[in-house]
């Protein structure tokens, strides 16, 4: 079951990301404080998947008002293979058009994450290699 998750989810959410694998930025924008600031802005929201009570899969989907963002999909290892990631990306979609009317939907995957690349791909998305990515950061750990 996928349900919108709050702010006080958060040390399940950090725990599941390490548990993925997946590298954060915990003094930076992954803080706590930074995500329930978005949220509160009406601009992001938090999805897990939840099965016996146990958070197994989480996206934080966020948007600019014109393309939304997937950002920190992970699924429990032991979950994968399950259509869990492409069921929340499909609820972070389906969100983002419903509520804020949003057609456009992005993400960044590291070029060495194959796993993330196939999903994206099997779910729709295209590669654009005609795109590059330039980031600027005041604080290494933003």
């Amino acid at each position: 079951m996928i349900k919108e998750l709050r702010i006080e989810d958060y040390p399940k959410i950090k725990a599941l990301w390490k548990i993925a694998g997946l590298p954060t930025k915990s003094e930076g924008r992954d803080h706590p404080d930074r995500i329930k600031d978005q949220i509160e802005s009406k601009n992001a929201f938090l999805l897990g998947e939840i099965d016996n009570e146990e958070l197994i899969g989480v996206v934080f989907v966020t948007h600019d008002t014109r393309k939304g963002w997937i950002n920190r999909l992970a699924v429990l290892p032991q979950y994968h293979g399950r259509g869990i990631a492409q069921q929340l990306i499909k609820e972070a979609e389906d969100r983002l058009f419903q509520v804020n009317g949003i057609e456009v939907f992005c993400t960044l995957i590291f070029s060495d994450n194959s796993e993330s690349i196939s999903l994206f791909e099997k779910v729709g998305y295209e590669f654009w290699n005609d795109v590059r990515y330039y980031s600027k950061r005041k604080r290494p750990k933003a």
